[in-house]
């Protein structure tokens, strides 16, 4: 199996053969053995390609999941900027 600090990546045209056989009718314990994939892997990519027609995860968020990612980034920036804004109110109350 891969090294979860180095995870692989594989092309998009791999991965769509990869379903194809799986579409077919081949059974999913051979793929991952002949293949060297994990089973979330397979699963994830097959619902993927049923879903959306893409393997990309980005393709494949449900518009909760994007509007959550989006609010969780907005938040980071909220929370830098309320840093910096205490950083300047300490500097300015020495003075």
């Amino acid at each position: 199996m891969a090294d979860p600090k180095h995870p692989r990546h594989y092309e998009e045209s791999f991965k769509r053969q990869i379903v194809q056989l799986y579409e077919n009718g081949k059974p999913a314990r051979e793929i991952k053995d002949e293949y060297d994939i994990s089973h979330s892997t397979l699963h994830r990519w097959v619902q993927g390609i049923r879903n959306s027609g893409s393997t990309r995860a980005a393709d494949n968020r449900t518009p909760e999941l994007i509007e959550l990612i989006e609010l969780r980034k907005r938040n980071r920036q909220l929370e830098m900027e309320v840093d910096v804004l205490k950083q300047a109110a300490l500097i300015f109350a020495r003075k």
